[in-house]
């Protein structure tokens, strides 16, 4: 059996606000496997962001271990963790963040820019990922010129580029009405059809539902880690004990 891509085991993290200390995450255990598309929810404050950023190397955890494609990478130093995140792990936020006087193309380029990948292959790797979001005739538009789900769906290209072995998504639809977020979810399913690894981070129980997978977190903990009806029905399709 092949280990997972993601193992957590005791993660813990406090936070300290002035002269408060908040437990953000308490004792979070938790495996997931390469080509799954989980959904982790939960209320604000509820330690899903934290969770998310330990996941992408973008904070530690005080305690616990982590173990990404098999390696343990939380404690690792600042560079390793630098060249991991670039190399294996997309990121997705809320707000598409994107270089304003950059068309979409040079958007998507800049994760082969840090990785000093040659301009040629970076011009021809980025029209590839901006054609498979349906984004290859803006390429040359910038972000001013985009509808906030076009932008969106550069910020997924610009995610996909660098070909990671895990997407993380950190409310990904909040800034968008209920059309163009059900578009945006539609292509990571379609991502995760293809075989990629999603992690979506949501406070929105019918954008959990989404994913194959959904983990509730409350007051830092995972309160249930349960599959979703497309988690039941991507089971049913491939289960041929029930013919």
């Amino acid at each position: 059996m092949n280990a997972p891509l993601v193992l957590a085991a005791g993660l813990s993290k406090r936070h300290v606000l002035g002269e408060s200390r908040v437990q953000a995450l308490s004792e979070i255990s938790l495996s997931i496997s390469a080509g799954e598309f989980v959904g982790i929810v939960g209320r604000s404050g509820s330690g899903k962001s934290t969770l998310m950023s330990i996941l992408g190397l973008l904070d530690r955890p005080d305690s616990g271990r982590y173990l990404l494609n098999g390696r343990e990478v939380a404690e690792l130093g600042e560079d390793a963790r630098a060249s991991i995140r670039n190399r294996e792990i997309g990121f997705v936020f809320q707000a598409a963040t994107l270089l304003p006087r950059s068309s979409a193309i040079e958007n998507v380029e800049m994760p082969l820019v840090y990785a000093r990948v040659p301009a040629s292959e970076r011009r021809q790797r980025a029209r590839a990922a901006l054609d498979r979001v349906g984004l290859s005739h803006r390429a040359n538009h910038g972000p001013t010129q985009l509808s906030g789900g076009e932008q969106q769906r550069v910020a997924i290209a610009r995610a996909l580029v660098n070909d990671p072995v895990l997407i993380l998504a950190d409310e990904p639809t909040g800034a968008l009405d209920s059309k163009t977020a059900d578009t945006v979810l539609a292509l990571f399913e379609a991502l995760n059809r293809d075989g990629r690894t999603i992690v979506v981070v949501t406070h929105a129980q019918d954008v959990a539902e989404r994913a194959q997978r959904r983990i509730t977190i409350l007051d830092g903990r995972v309160v249930a880690d349960e599959k979703t009806d497309c988690g039941r029905a991507t089971a049913a399709v491939g289960d041929t004990t029930a013919q």
